[in-house]
């Protein structure tokens, strides 16, 4: 009986002590996930309230018009994404900066970062058109 007893005994402290480790590890990851989402915060926001993505729309919408091809926009969170048939295109704020993810049926093509002040969101929606006609 004392060997069954000991072995249970054992058996609980291992378990307890994988406990406190599992405990440790998601603590650490929801530190890192919220230290993560504290630092997209400025950009997020500065996305949210910026030009460039009024005249990236605009362009977007004016250039597929004259292609005859819808491009819808909608925000997911704080994620800018254009939809022009099969391709996309993604303003994703990172705690670097901003990054424009362009993809194809899933397939992502290109990523690049994205100055707000700097670039030019014609040329940005320029390569969001050419991704369709590429296909």
């Amino acid at each position: 009986m004392g060997f069954l007893d000991n072995l249970e005994s054992s058996l609980k402290s291992l378990e307890g002590n994988q406990e406190r480790e599992s405990g440790k590890d998601e603590r650490q990851r929801r530190n890192d996930e919220r230290a993560k989402a504290l630092a997209v915060v400025p950009y997020a926001e500065a996305l949210k309230k910026s030009p460039f993505v009024n005249e990236l729309v605009s362009h977007a919408v004016r250039m597929g018009h004259g292609n005859r091809v819808k491009v819808n926009m909608v925000w997911v969170g704080s994620t800018l994404r254009l939809d022009a048939r099969d391709a996309r295109l993604e303003l994703q704020p990172t705690p670097e900066g901003i990054a424009a993810v362009l993809s194809r049926g899933g397939e992502e093509l290109s990523q690049s970062a994205v100055d707000l002040k700097a670039a030019d969101p014609a040329e940005l929606a320029q390569s969001l058109l050419a991704a369709i006609q590429d296909s």
